[in-house]
């Protein structure tokens, strides 16, 4: 299956296991490289498709399961995008394969529920490091930290999945639902920096991914990161990389274009350079044959 468009009312979490793939969804556009994963809430509606030789798992989940699973004790899913290690995502796909391969009609309801919570406990321990901000969040019960820190999840996935324009923060409180003063407080306590800084850092590393992998120039690199004009993008990436944008794209490994060749123009808005799936396939073996659900020849 070379896309999939999922439009059931659950949290869904895709995690790449080779290649990359494109991912549009209400937060905006994202471009997923090996060992990537990203979660989804129960609207976002996300269209995956997977580039050549791309390959991306999914797994929704729903209230009552996570319900079920919190009885079990402090369990928890969260929308958001990060990196795993390639033991975790070789873990995590042999727990999906197992589900796959043995519906519930073929097991009984105990063994099936046991491979499902087993996959729960992966992907939950996939989260974990995002999950340590819960105790910084506002609130007096445990259910206000958790319900503020997936609002602000949001805002950022939305941040990321934007990174081609400039976002007021009076665009992020509104999707919070959260004042101005109050999201940009929680925001810097969660993560550690202003939302206009971290809105700059994505936009100057998506500009980065650009200039590595695409043959654009650089004032149409400029324009794709939301700049206004080249002499702003200059004295921004020189500010955050140390270099100019002219120095960073000589410095890189591939700068003789080949890599260039490899990404269409039409497709440069959030590619990320193919040397870490390669490697990330190396060390993960992800070539199983059950790893089916985005998958292009």
């Amino acid at each position: 299956m070379g896309s999939v468009e999922f439009n059931g009312q659950e949290l869904s979490i895709w995690v790449q296991m080779r290649g990359g793939s494109w991912v549009e969804a209400k937060e905006g556009r994202f471009y997923l490289r090996a060992g990537d994963w990203i979660a989804f809430a129960r609207d976002s509606a996300p269209l995956v498709q997977a580039d050549a030789q791309g390959l991306c798992i999914g797994t929704s989940v729903s209230e009552e399961a996570l319900k079920s699973m919190a009885r079990f004790g402090n369990f928890d899913l969260h929308v958001g995008l990060g990196r795993i290690a390639p033991e975790i995502a070789r873990d995590i796909a042999r727990h999906w394969y197992r589900i796959a391969r043995h519906p519930a009609q073929a097991l009984s309801a105990t063994a099936h529920q046991a491979r499902v919570r087993s996959l729960l406990l992966r992907l939950e321990d996939m989260q974990a490091d995002d999950r340590s901000r819960i105790p910084l969040c506002p609130g007096a019960s445990l259910a206000r930290k958790r319900q503020v820190f997936e609002r602000m999840q949001r805002a950022r996935l939305f941040m990321e999945g934007n990174c081609d324009r400039i976002i007021r923060i009076a665009e992020l409180a509104e999707r919070t639902q959260f004042s101005m003063w109050y999201f940009s407080k929680v925001f810097h306590r969660l993560y550690g920096e202003s939302p206009q800084a971290a809105c700059a850092n994505l936009r100057l590393k998506h500009a980065a991914n650009l200039l590595s992998t695409t043959p654009m120039t650089i004032g149409e690199v400029a324009i794709a990161s939301g700049f206004d004009n080249n002499c702003s993008f200059a004295r921004s990436f020189r500010a955050h990389f140390g270099m100019t944008a002219s120095d960073y794209r000589s410095a890189l490994p591939d700068a003789d274009g080949q890599t260039a060749q490899m990404c269409a123009p039409a497709r440069a808005n959030h590619i990320a350079a193919g040397r870490d799936a390669l490697r990330f396939e190396r060390e993960t073996g992800s070539d199983h044959p059950g790893h089916k659900v985005l998958q292009r020849s």
